[in-house]
């Protein structure tokens, strides 16, 4: 049992921008999958997106955000997180976060795709990762944080693994920490405690070909969903346009910055027009086009012409700058025999960002009482139907930081956790046939891939429906039987975020962002949150 205050299950931005405001106060206990580091804000090449030079405005930074979204963002929702876009970066700065200056000493702004001003702040092209130590450092240094890595979150603890019925009247919608796998002993332990956050990260890996992390397999949100939180958008699956082409190196981002940066997709050479440009035919604003229209682009174009990959090619531009300006991409693919100062990058889309989530208020607060969500778990509104560029971290420190507040203010409304039931491993034994969950952990990623991904069909994905339906008879008759292992937890999340991607997909008729569908290609005139109820 722990004698924490507070559960925050993910220790990215959103996790210890909570952990940080809160340990002022309370006790916080952040648990990691894997290392503390080893989530998604680690990754993060780009920047984070903040009205800060002069000449650009709130009013601006929404308009580009609700245009990138297509409509379907929650207005309040994005002025909120805009409007507090510029503190959240002087708290950065603050911690210690070393971001890229220009040469007047001011904050260095790039630009992104769907972005109509420079508001990109950045630390060369490893944002993430300068955030990440800020944050980490911090979190620490803090008496008051335990992190814990190495621990695999199974299970929401709710009133019904109370000891006795009658030790809670909270009703069945109380949440009060979770069930975790630890991999060190190899049992699972029970973490209770007044408030829980999930700050997970999304569900990348729940697709053969991605950006994210190996961890990203929708912990977070499959465990909200079976304890009785409503998800939305789950359709809305991020294919970032432009990540590298290579046979060992499958999920190595180039960031959208190489674009704003003036980089030029092509044609390769076994397309007939070779270096063709080909995105001012498909969008006015060309490579700077949001990202679910130049991915939609590049996939036209490879399948058009049977091609592997296209070519992304900034060699035009001095290569001082751009060493200067993307030295860790500069790094890697000089590794690979790739000199981007002189020669174009093949570059494929991969699926990239988890648009919807568990659906969150402007709080945090998710349906169940004492249980928050911040980060790309969650759907608070911030990117409708496709989030903009530099969205993403900003959404984890605000939301962070928001869900920390409620908890604050609202301390007192929080009861203590009844005695709760320890984890039941006497009625289960060692499998000796892991390679089921192997076997299956690649058939859905490749099924998601083919038939849930950039473009889609009805046909398409009542095959994935039916694929998951078997897959998740097969996982839910071993899960009962055997003993639970990181690779099985995660496989049971992967089916269920897989279920409710394709469902809600078969809901949307239509076609808006990141949800294009052949059967209905247009857009239907009201823009409505596809809400998913357990």
């Amino acid at each position: 049992m722990s004698d924490h205050d507070i559960l925050i299950i993910g220790s990215g931005a959103a996790g210890l921008t909570a952990a940080i405001t809160l340990a002022e106060r309370f006790k916080v206990l952040v648990l990691a999958k894997g290392a503390i580091s080893g989530g998604s804000t680690a990754w993060a090449q780009g920047g984070i997106a903040a009205v800060l030079e002069p000449g650009d405005t709130f009013e601006s930074h929404i308009a580009d955000t609700m245009d990138a979204g297509a409509g379907l963002n929650r207005e309040e929702t994005v002025e909120f997180v805009v409007e507090n876009a510029p503190a959240a970066i002087q708290r950065l700065i603050d911690l210690g976060a070393d971001f890229t200056l220009a040469e007047d000493g001011d904050l260095h702004l790039t630009r992104e795709g769907g972005h109509s001003h420079r508001r990109i702040v950045h630390a060369d092209d490893a944002t993430g990762w300068a955030v990440q130590e800020a944050l980490e450092g911090a979190a620490k240094a803090n008496p008051n944080i335990t992190l814990m890595p190495d621990m695999v979150a199974i299970d929401l603890i709710t009133d019904r693994h109370a000891e006795s019925p009658s030790a809670s009247d909270h009703g069945s919608d109380h949440v009060w920490g979770a069930y975790a796998f630890n991999k060190a002993s190899g049992h699972v332990e029970r973490f209770t405690a007044r408030a829980t956050i999930l700050a997970t990260g999304g569900a990348g890996r729940t697709y053969l070909f991605s950006t994210a992390p190996r961890g990203a397999t929708g912990d977070g949100i499959a465990m909200a969903w079976r304890a009785g939180c409503r998800v939305s958008n789950m359709e809305f699956m991020q294919f970032h346009p432009t990540c590298l082409y290579n046979l060992e190196v499958k999920n190595f981002l180039i960031t959208e910055a190489v674009r704003g940066e003036g980089g030029h997709l092509k044609l390769p050479g076994d397309a007939p027009n070779p270096g063709h440009r080909f995105m001012p035919e498909f969008d006015s604003r060309e490579e700077l086009a949001p990202r679910d229209i130049v991915a939609r682009a590049i996939d036209s174009e490879i399948k058009r012409f049977g091609l592997d990959y296209v070519h992304l090619d900034i060699s035009h531009r001095e290569p001082e700058f751009v060493r200067d300006h993307f030295p860790n991409i500069y790094d890697k693919l000089i590794g690979l025999g790739i000199d981007m100062t002189t020669e174009p990058i093949p570059v494929v889309p991969a699926q990239h960002y988890t648009c919807g989530g568990v659906r969150i208020d402007l709080n945090g607060c998710t349906d169940m009482s004492g249980l928050y969500a911040a980060g790309e778990v969650s759907e608070s509104g911030l990117h409708g139907a496709n989030r903009l560029a530099s969205n993403s971290l900003l959404e984890c420190f605000v939301f962070g930081e928001a869900a920390a507040n409620h908890i604050r203010d609202h301390w007192d409304d929080l009861p203590e956790p009844p005695p709760i039931q320890p984890w039941d491993e006497s009625r289960v034994t060692d499998s000796d046939e892991e390679v089921v969950v192997q076997h299956n952990w690649r058939e859905i990623r490749r099924f998601m891939w083919d038939y849930v991904g950039i473009v889609r069909t009805t046909k398409r994905l009542e095959r994935a429906q039916h694929r998951v339906e078997l897959l998740r008879q097969e996982v839910d008759e071993y899960y009962g039987n055997f003993r639970v292992t990181p690779d099985l937890i995660e496989l049971r999340n992967l089916i269920e975020v897989a279920a409710l991607i394709v469902r809600s997909a078969l809901v949307r008729k239509e076609s808006r962002g990141l949800h294009y569908t052949t059967d209905y290609p247009e857009r239907a005139g009201e823009a409505l949150d596809t809400v998913l109820a357990p």
